[in-house]
């Protein structure tokens, strides 16, 4: 397992869950980043932060402090 922000463009995984109950992983669970979920890095922003995921049909950008509270199991 390890967390979203350590994705490199192009990697999947699932959503484990997510190491703090706080504001920003509510708004995250309302936004479809649930557990049981596929997801995968997309790209990065040319200065690298944020990052842009896909979840399901949605993309999302994240800044990498707000990923890195994502836990995930990374696909073979």
């Amino acid at each position: 397992m390890t967390h979203l922000n350590k994705l490199q463009p192009g990697q999947k995984g699932k959503v484990v869950g997510f190491t703090d109950d706080n504001k920003i992983s509510r708004r995250l669970l309302e936004l479809g980043v649930v557990p049981g979920r596929d997801i995968e890095h997309l790209r990065n922003a040319p200065l690298n932060d944020p990052m842009e995921i896909q979840i399901g049909p949605c993309c999302l950008s994240l800044r990498h402090a707000e990923a890195s509270m994502v836990t995930i199991e990374l696909d073979d």
